[in-house]
């Protein structure tokens, strides 16, 4: 599937995307399904800086942890998290956009006021009323993300039955009707992602990546954010730790699928990725 270009305003700067970039992980988080995404204001200069070397295009900073069984922190507890390492960032990586991981209008303002151009909601806005609003107000580029309605990461994957048989047209339809609603409220720059994980079971993972070209017709660039999951290293019967291997195969084939950005947490290895992606594009182009 060839690549839609596309352009973001992230506070005030243009961001345009000619072929897929990396999204790296900076977790300002205690308990971190990955340990080695987890990182303070003191460690995070050299890693931001190091992401920014390995050629990450944005760099996402979550202060609560989204894993399943995780319980959610309160928008004090995350800011006091997030905006140093935010801060950090900015200075330590200049280049990158930052993002901000984030369900709380407090959190969101307070970021793009720290200098993050982009909100990452796994909530898709419903756990926060006045988030969305806030969005829209700040002007910056939006990550909507399915999970489904009524979960939270405590609870998401009770909830894998909710789909039947129609999983992939099932959130396929839920991006849909939101993209209008955000659209509506004033978000221009939206970037859709179906959610691995969260509420999926293995097959209803697997089902949605070989679908995934599907979300490509949204009229909005695609996240993929299969990095190091349980969806990769419990088949294989490893870890997050090894699921390095697992992580770059799968990449290979969602970027395939029309995936515009890429959530890693190895930036290196994702670039990579992108790299031979674009050699297998090349040689599809040159052999027609």
């Amino acid at each position: 599937m060839s690549f839609q270009p596309f352009s973001l305003n992230c506070n005030g700067r243009l961001l345009t995307v000619e072929r897929p970039v990396v999204m790296g992980i900076l977790n300002a988080t205690p308990d971190s399904f990955h340990a080695a995404s987890r990182t303070d204001a003191q460690a995070v200069g050299e890693a931001a800086g190091a992401m920014q070397e390995a050629g990450a295009t944005i760099v996402d900073v979550g202060g609560m942890s989204s894993r399943p069984g995780a319980e959610l922190i309160g928008a004090e507890e995350e800011i006091n998290r997030v905006i140093p390492v935010i801060e950090a960032v900015r200075r330590a990586a200049p280049k990158v956009v930052i993002s901000c991981d984030t369900v709380y209008a407090a959190t969101a303002r307070a970021a793009v006021d720290a200098g993050a151009g982009m909100i990452n909601d796994i909530s898709a806005g419903r756990f926060d009323e006045e988030l969305l609003p806030t969005v829209a107000s700040l002007n910056v580029p939006y990550v909507l993300m399915h999970m489904p309605e009524g979960a939270t990461p405590e609870t998401m994957q009770k909830h894998t039955h909710d789909y039947g048989h129609r999983v992939v047209t099932h959130i396929w339809d839920f991006l849909a009707e939101r993209l209008v609603a955000l659209r509506e409220m004033g978000i221009k720059d939206v970037i859709v992602d179906p959610g691995f994980g969260f509420g999926k079971s293995q097959s209803q993972n697997y089902e949605l990546l070989k679908n995934l070209h599907a979300f490509a017709h949204l009229g909005a660039p695609v996240l993929a954010g299969m990095s190091r999951k349980g969806m990769l290293y419990k088949p294989l019967k490893t870890t997050a730790e090894g699921s390095l291997p697992a992580t770059a195969a799968v990449n290979l084939y969602a970027l395939q699928q029309g995936a515009s950005i890429l959530r890693v947490h190895d930036v290196k290895e994702g670039v990579e990725v992108i790299k031979l992606w674009r050699l297998l594009e090349e040689a599809r182009i040159v052999g027609r």
